[in-house]
């Protein structure tokens, strides 16, 4: 949201402007997502870059009469979209006001939204989006500074309507019509967007298009401490980056598949310490298997019916498990149960079943390594790489240099402690800074 990005600036550790602050966060999103291992998006829109499409959208919805401007905003009419409430069941005359304060006395009713709004962001809006807990010793205080003096702030763009922004919910409905159609199959999302930014998605859409928006929706719920649920204005959380140099990739993946997606998950060290151990039966069955097949001992004629079996059931366990739903916990159960075969054909002969180990390994491979995600072998020896593109470090180094430059040696050493936490070491030298993995 344009709000949460303006409120932040003048962090030191984020930066100075509102686009500095934008690159931080998708540089330390990035890193996150190739230190967990996740397979890269075909593109990674941004709004800045689809304001076209977000302004031919909403006119859109204003010719089909589901919404209206006021005084240079612009805001859906709840009203004039009968199945509004659909996904979060809930009825238009029961919801709360949505928005700022400030857009109450220009909406018609109290649950429009804004699909544009007039002009940047307001000092009270940014104060609100300076949450507690958050903030370092540097930010600024006075939400006016994040701009000039009392005045709103942020980037601004050219509309019929005059100049503004787009409002949080039409910015996803925009990206994803353009680059995947009016109908997508699958939208996933944290269970707090289901109202209204999932609500709010689907009325524009729809009504714009006239056909369905999304086939299924797969609602993830939010992790818990003991005591409570994980929370950035609470200050109960650990990052990825964090939790990716405590435990390793494998681990935490091991972790979060370990549940299914839409229960509630306690982070713990228990929780922790079972993952470790049963991402390390996982790897140890594999790592006997492969020894075995390149060994002498590997038979040709060799044949163990117990553990073909096994495997045949673990496949289609597996397959069964993640088509319920994308049940990762059954699935994972499916894979220590092929683990348990695999040790005890091992351990019972001294002739091994070559074609049976084969067809094991491919598995382990296949549903651990391509869908779970793990990394087995010589691919965990190089757990903690997190690959991040030479381009996104680089920009990374750039940011640093520059607040090296200007004094502001709490952010360099920020941004170098950040760089840490991902796998990359940086060292300054008479030449230049260098880096490695």
């Amino acid at each position: 949201m344009n709000e949460k990005i303006v409120a932040r600036v003048g962090r030191s550790d984020l930066g100075d402007s509102e686009s500095e602050v934008a690159r931080t966060y998708i540089a330390r999103t990035l890193a996150a997502m190739r230190g967990l291992n996740l397979e890269r998006a075909t593109v990674y829109p941004r709004v800045s870059e689809h304001v076209p499409e977000v302004i031919e959208l909403i006119e859109t919805l204003i010719e089909g009469g589901y919404a209206y401007e006021a005084n240079g905003s612009v805001y859906f009419d709840v009203t004039a979209f009968p199945e509004y409430g659909k996904l979060s069941n809930q009825r238009v005359e029961e919801i709360e006001t949505q928005g700022d304060p400030e857009e109450r006395g220009e909406k018609r009713h109290p649950a429009d939204f804004a699909l544009w709004k007039s002009g940047g962001v307001s000092p009270e809006a940014i104060a609100e989006h300076r949450h507690e807990g958050v903030e370092s010793e540097n930010s600024v205080e006075n939400p006016a500074e994040a701009g000039t003096e009392g005045a709103p702030a942020g980037q601004v763009f050219e509309s019929p309507w005059g100049e503004g922004r787009p409002g949080w919910h039409i910015e996803c409905s925009a990206m994803s019509m353009t680059h995947l159609g009016e109908t997508i199959d699958i939208h996933v999302g944290g269970r707090d967007l289901v109202f209204p930014h999932h609500e709010n998605e689907i009325a524009q859409s729809e009504a714009a298009s006239g056909t369905e928006f999304v086939r299924y929706w797969l609602h993830a719920d939010l992790f818990e401490t003991a005591e409570e649920k994980m929370s950035s204005s609470l200050g109960n959380f650990i990052t990825v980056g964090e939790a990716i140099g405590e435990y390793g990739t494998n681990v935490l993946r091991t972790f979060l598949t370990a549940g299914a997606y839409n229960s509630t998950q306690t982070y713990s060290e228990e929780a922790i310490s079972e993952s470790e151990e049963r991402f390390a039966r996982l790897s140890r069955a594999y790592d006997r298997a492969i020894g075995a097949v390149d060994g002498p001992d590997a038979r040709t004629k060799a044949g163990d019916p117990a553990l073909r079996e096994a495997t045949e059931g673990a496949r289609t366990d597996f397959t069964a498990a993640l088509n319920d739903d994308f049940d990762t916990r059954e699935g994972q159960a499916a894979l220590l149960a092929l683990a348990g075969a695999i040790n005890r054909h091992l351990d019972g002969n001294d002739k091994y079943d070559y074609r049976g180990l084969r067809r094991a390994i491919e598995t382990l491979e296949t549903f651990g390594e391509d869908v779970l995600g793990l990394a087995f072998g010589t691919s965990a020896a190089v757990e903690g790489n997190v690959s991040i593109a030479e381009p996104l470090i680089e920009t990374i180094l750039d940011a640093r240099e520059r607040a090296r430059e200007a004094g502001e040696y709490d952010r360099a050493d920020a941004l170098r402690e950040e760089l840490r936490e991902v796998g990359v070491e940086i060292e300054d030298t008479t030449e230049g800074t260098e880096y490695r993995y």
